[in-house]
């Protein structure tokens, strides 16, 4: 699996383009099946996906299990695309991060020779607030290469 970072100038969006040897139909139920997508991202959702609703994940790594997150399913159109929103690296229980903007993130596959391309885009940093703006970017920056890391090894 290779990554590419073709924004790397942006502070508002991430993307993330790689490849994985898993057909379309798999890498589409790994992204939204609520259970396999806990399998991989590491946390327990609580139900499964729907447009509109939202849903409460428990993180699941080492020394983030006090963090739930929220995702507000935005779209979804099968084997193609899936978007939520959330609340960026909020993992602090002191804050109350509800009332602050939420980020855009965006699965889209595309069928490619020998498997499937996924592109994941995070977007809307910019309009957090200033005292956390870089430092959601730059953890969600790394995170989303760990966890197109993990989405790769979970399909294939």
């Amino acid at each position: 699996m290779t990554t590419s970072n073709p924004t790397a100038e942006s502070t508002d969006r991430i993307e993330k383009k790689f490849h994985v040897n898993a057909p379309v139909s798999r890498v589409w139920r790994a992204v939204s099946n609520h259970e396999e997508f806990g399998s991989w991202f590491r946390m327990t959702i609580d139900r499964p996906f729907a447009t509109g609703e939202s849903v409460l994940g428990r993180i699941t790594i080492p020394g983030y299990e006090h963090v739930t997150v929220e995702m507000r399913i935005e779209r979804i159109e099968p084997e193609n695309y899936f978007s939520y929103r959330w609340h960026p690296y909020a993992v602090d229980p002191a804050i109350d991060y509800s009332a602050e903007p939420m980020t855009l993130v965006e699965f889209r596959l595309e069928a490619a020779q020998g498997g499937t391309s996924v592109t994941i885009v995070e977007s809307g940093f910019d309009r957090l607030p200033s005292d956390r703006r870089a430092e959601a970017f730059r953890m969600n920056q790394g995170g989303w290469d760990g966890q197109a890391r993990n989405l790769a090894a979970h399909v294939g």
